[in-house]
This record gives C-alpha cells, sequence and structure tokens, in this order.
C-alpha cells in the first residue's frame, strides 16, 4: 500500500486512523478530513474489499465528500468517515461493534459516526453502548434520528424535481422518464416518491427480485445492472455504490440529467466536464444526498444540548437543498464550468481552502 500522502485522494486529511483489534478481529479506518466548521461528522461502511488500499482510497475519498456535504448543507460540522473491512461472508460481531465504539470513543469527539452502507440502526446502538460520539440512534415519533435513508431519499427526490425543472422546465415529473440504479432503503425511497408524482421509472439492482418487486410496486419497469447506465430516459439517477460516472459509461449515458444519492458518482473529478461537454445536467452527490446527515446531524447537536430535535425542523432544511442547487447550476452556466467544479470551490471556501 502507497504512503497516504501520496494518494490521489490525500488532499489534506488532518488525521487517518488504521484501527486493528485482535480479540474481536476488527479493522477499520477512521479518516478525518476537516475540522473547520466542528467535528468531523460521516457514517461507517461496512464492507469487503479485495484490496487494503481499496479501503483506505473508500475511507479517503468519503470523509472528503463529507466535509463538502456538511458544509454545503449548513450543518456547524466538519467531514470525517470510517470503514470497517469485513471478511468475504460478511461477518460483523457485537464484539466488532464494541471494538469500533472504542475506537470512536479514542479519538475525543473529534469523529461522530452514524449509518452508512452495510450499518443498521441496531449496529449504532451497539456502537453506543460504548461511545456517545454517535447519531443515528432510534428516535420518537416526531424527532430526528433513526435511520437516515428517508431523508436522504426526500432531498433526493427534491433535487430530482429541481433538476426536472432546470433543465427540461417541467414543474412535475409526471411522465418523466427516470432510470432509478439501485432499490435499497435509499433509491427505493426515491422511486416511491418519483412514481406517486407519476414519473415513469426503469429500475435495476444488483438484487433483480428487490428491483422487480419494487417495479410492481410503483408500476415501474425492470432493467438489468448492465444496462441501466445507458438506457433511455430523461433522468438518471444512481443510488448504489460510487464512480458509476467514468470513461465507459459517460459516452453512453442517454439521458439529459443525473442526479442520484450514490456518494462519488464520478470516478475522477473530470468526468464532471465530460457531463459537461455532453450538455448533460449534473447534481453533485454531495449536495442532492445531504437529506440522511441533515437528519442524524442535528439529532447528534440537538443530543449534545440535552435537547431533542423536531423532524418538521429537519425536512424544512432538506427543503433548502434544491436552492443550492439551482445556485450551483446558475453559476456553472453562467461560467461555462461544470457543476461538480462549481459546488467544489463553493465548499472549499467554506472549510477554509478555497
Amino acid at each position: 500500500m502507497p504512503a497516504l500522502w501520496n494518494e490521489a485522494d490525500w488532499d489534506e486529511h488532518e488525521r487517518v486512523e488504521i484501527i486493528h483489534d485482535r480479540n474481536s478481529g476488527l479493522t477499520a479506518i477512521i479518516a478525518l478530513h476537516s475540522t473547520h466548521l466542528g467535528p468531523g461528522a460521516g457514517g461507517t461502511r461496512f464492507w469487503h474489499y479485495a484490496e487494503p488500499d481499496m479501503a483506505v482510497r473508500d475511507a479517503l475519498r468519503l470523509s472528503r465528500g463529507m466535509s463538502f456535504k456538511n458544509a454545503m448543507a449548513g450543518l456547524p460540522m466538519g467531514g470525517g468517515k470510517a470503514v470497517v473491512v469485513l471478511d468475504k461472508d460478511g461477518t460483523k460481531t457485537t464484539e466488532m461493534l464494541h471494538a469500533f465504539g472504542d475506537a470512536v470513543e479514542a479519538m475525543g469527539g473529534q469523529y461522530v459516526t452514524a449509518e452508512d452502507v452495510g450499518a443498521s440502526v441496531a449496529d449504532m446502538v451497539a456502537v453506543a453502548t460504548r461511545t456517545s460520539h454517535v447519531c443515528g440512534l432510534p428516535a420518537d415519533e416526531g424527532d430526528a434520528g433513526g435511520d437516515p435513508g428517508p431523508f436522504t431519499a426526500y432531498g433526493i427526490y427534491l433535487g430530482i424535481t429541481a433538476a426536472v425543472a432546470h433543465k427540461l422546465g417541467k414543474d412535475s415529473v409526471d411522465g418523466v422518464r427516470i432510470a432509478v440504479q439501485g432499490c435499497g432503503s435509499v433509491g427505493g425511497g426515491v422511486a416511491r416518491l418519483l412514481a406517486k408524482d407519476g414519473a415513469k421509472l426503469i429500475l435495476a439492482d444488483i438484487n433483480a427480485d428487490a428491483a422487480q418487486a419494487l417495479a410492481a410496486e410503483t408500476g415501474g419497469e425492470v432493467a438489468s445492472v448492465d444496462e441501466i447506465m445507458a438506457v433511455e430516459c430523461d433522468v438518471l439517477s444512481p443510488n448504489a455504490l460510487g464512480a458509476v460516472l467514468n470513461d465507459e459509461t459517460i459516452p453512453a449515458l442517454n439521458c439529459a440529467i443525473v442526479a442520484g444519492g450514490a456518494n462519488n458518482q464520478l470516478a475522477r473529478p473530470h468526468h464532471g466536464q465530460q457531463l459537461h461537454d455532453r450538455g448533460i445536467l449534473y447534481a453533485p452527490d454531495y449536495v442532492i444526498n445531504a437529506g440522511g446527515i441533515i437528519n442524524v446531524g442535528w439529532e447528534y447537536l440537538y443530543a449534545q444540548k440535552g435537547e431533542d430535535c423536531d423532524v418538521s425542523a429537519v425536512n424544512a432544511r432538506i427543503a433548502e437543498i434544491p436552492g443550492r442547487l439551482q445556485s450551483i447550476w446558475q453559476k456553472s452556466e453562467a461560467e461555462g464550468r461544470p457543476s461538480n467544479e462549481v459546488a467544489d470551490a463553493m465548499a472549499r471556501e467554506l472549510i477554509g481552502r478555497g
């Protein structure tokens, strides 16, 4: 594995911890990108990586993305992320969760964790037995917290409607063809909200049965995971893993808009220029998918004061996502720059790295 500072995604991270707990078998990485605005907040991804350097790169990219996401969402929090490296069988034990909680606690409040891919609310409850620096915990009805997935989905839904208005000049997604890649908690939530508004859905998931079930529920069509990136549609909404926009997929896109919740959709920053050159409107992922961190971030910040945060206040903050996207797109068009570059510049200014 190359030195961390030689990684393309190093970006002057403040702190990177590599943890191995022999007793539980835990191997994890906690990457802290910036604490300029507050404690670095970002979920924990539980995943099997074929090579160790893949886990490091994921942690670095995701933590930088959280710095940008939290800043653009108006949260007084910095950016951090953790990955827990699982074996091929995806083994995850209570002992591992407790050891991870100890590792978070050892960060002294600089890092605040929550759910991400492969993590559940129950996992965060186990982590919370060893540290208070965790959010996404069970919440009473009407309070912020719990599963961030539905809040993420709501923000993406609002962002897609804004993109359709901006690019297609339509005040509704009724009749708009939207290809949704990923039918899990976030993608499924997005699809259901769009279906209520009359969107025509094309759905794909690595779990073909999940895609078929969601299609039956929403009246959508099913495409294979190999077909979805090139299917003819108005909007492509990637809601699975990252790096799906790359040298191979971008030339094959058959859409006017890319707007989805997957983190790090652009394999590399220059792929934003390729989308821009093709006239495809791109919603920077860390802006459109901020609903989840807005929910759990404010849950944590209020909890630190011994207070509950009302879910209506969270939804009001999520409702600001379309306006942020509009300001990015307008600046992109005025300056002739891709939207990802515009968003990155805005975020860097906010975290003191402009």
